[in-house]
């Protein structure tokens, strides 16, 4: 179980602002959680302070152990990748495995991983070579290469044409049923959400939920039954609340 209890966030940069305000909430181990809201509102801060990124008051646990990232396993999949330009393909995949001292035996898995999501003929290829969808790929094999307990998704598929972004999150989808990492994902997409998570949350602005539900549709493409549209429509009326705030 992810615990988070009562987090708050402040910067303090031109004059303190507090981002997310003594938020808590629940997330069953081995599931996907999905936060959908407005630009500004704090979705990417609550992912980075989960990553270790940023510093926060209050808990966090992860099966009953305080969230560290010194010691738990936990991937990042930022907006941008964060895949680093003078490293290739091989060398992005591995670095953090490098830090850690963990390199044995992560060949065989990197390679596994690649052919898996078809990005084997680019190990030795540099970031500023590749397309979005690439790019996207190369982010996903390296999140999981770790085996994370905990992955931390940010807009993954936000950078990609409409094809890009349903072939990747077919991608995400099949390597995270064999590896099922407890999972927080930030989008933008309802039908994202719809399609990749076990729950579903809305945050508003002052970083707090205004909606929290549990999906039932996760994997189902294209459900036919009204159920579905009254779930996108209770999501998307709730987005466009959290932005009038």
């Amino acid at each position: 179980m992810l615990e988070v209890k009562d987090i708050s966030v402040t910067y303090k940069k031109g004059g303190i602002q507090k981002v997310i305000d003594q938020m808590s909430w629940p997330l069953e181990t081995g599931t996907v959680l999905a936060v959908a809201g407005p630009s500004g509102c704090g979705k990417s801060t609550m992912i980075h302070a989960l990553a270790g990124i940023l510093p926060y008051e209050g808990s966090v646990t992860l099966d009953g152990a305080g969230l560290d990232p010194k010691t738990c396993s936990i991937g990042l999949i930022p907006q941008n990748y964060g895949l680093l330009p003078w490293k290739t393909v091989r060398e992005n995949c591995l670095y953090t495995a490098k830090i850690r001292g963990n390199t044995r035996d992560m060949e065989t898995h990197l390679s596994s991983l690649c052919k898996e999501l078809g990005i084997q003929e680019l190990l030795d290829r540099y970031p500023g070579t590749l397309s979005g969808g690439q790019s996207q790929r190369v982010a996903l094999a390296r999140a999981f290469l770790m085996d994370p307990k905990l992955l931390l998704m940010d807009e993954p598929f936000a950078a990609l044409d409409i094809g890009a972004a349903l072939t990747a999150r077919e991608l995400f989808l099949r390597i995270w049923k064999e590896k099922k990492p407890t999972t927080v994902m930030v989008t933008h997409g309802v039908e994202d959400a719809l399609y990749l998570a076990h729950w579903i949350a809305v945050m508003e602005r002052g970083g707090s939920f205004n909606f929290f539900a549990a999906n039932p549709w996760q994997g189902i493409k294209r459900p036919s039954e009204a159920a579905y549209g009254d779930l996108a429509r209770q999501i998307t009326e709730k987005i466009i609340k959290a932005d009038e705030i």
